[in-house]
């Protein structure tokens, strides 16, 4: 069934995939910024043109993320050390996607773009969270992510603002049950499943993901 799934994201993305590469072969960029541009135009189909995310593609705001951070996880992905779980439908789309940027430059040159895109600000979708009861939850996530969701390189842990609610809430879900953060080649997914099995139920996934999204705009 998980060969199956990968080759069936792989098939969706065939074309795509042809199309893009035909473009980055007509002429060579100029520069990282043009490269990075041309790169970006497969990720648009899933993340949006402004790289605002789509639910429905199930595919994250990612506009204004960290170079550092996008670049990571694209080797990550790149590698099979994330997204290969078969209930990962998301991560499953993600692999065959990172697998046409061809170099280390390629990768460095599409993150650095994604960076430089105006920070997404999602509207709220999730009802019946409480931004009080979660500040406190949220307090094992400051040493890795910060107190307002400004993410820490030092701990590769990303920034949380600008993230939609619905994608923190599924992601968070995701390592509860074990769909990430079981991968020993991942250790800060590892850290991470740890982090979330402390979340109790529902209603605390609700209320930190509540409490993270008071912190739009910072």
């Amino acid at each position: 069934m998980h060969n199956q799934r990968v080759k069936r994201a792989t098939r969706t993305t065939g074309i795509a995939l042809a199309l893009l590469l035909g473009m980055a072969g007509a002429g060579t960029a100029s520069a990282d910024d043009d490269r990075g541009r041309v790169l970006f135009d497969l990720c648009k189909q899933c993340h949006g043109p402004d790289g605002g995310g789509m639910e429905l593609s199930l595919a994250p705001s990612i506009a204004g993320l960290d170079a550092w951070y996008v670049e990571s996880q694209l080797k990550m992905f790149k590698a099979g050390n994330r997204g290969m779980h078969a209930d990962d439908l998301g991560g499953l789309r993600m692999y065959p996607m990172s697998l046409w940027l061809a170099s280390d430059e390629d990768i460095a040159a599409v993150a650095k773009y994604v960076g430089s895109l105006p920070k997404a600000e999602p509207a709220s979708t999730i009802e019946g969270g409480n931004a009080m009861a979660g500040k406190e939850s949220y307090k094992v996530c400051i040493n890795c992510h910060g107190a307002a969701g400004e993410g820490n390189q030092t701990m590769n842990s990303p920034p949380l603002v600008g993230l939609s609610d619905w994608y923190l809430k599924t992601t968070l879900e995701k390592f509860k049950s074990g769909v990430r953060g079981t991968n020993p080649k991942n250790p800060n997914e590892m850290l991470m499943r740890g982090m979330a099995l402390s979340l109790t139920d529902d209603q605390a996934i609700k209320d930190v993901v509540a409490h993270i999204m008071t912190f739009r705009g910072n």
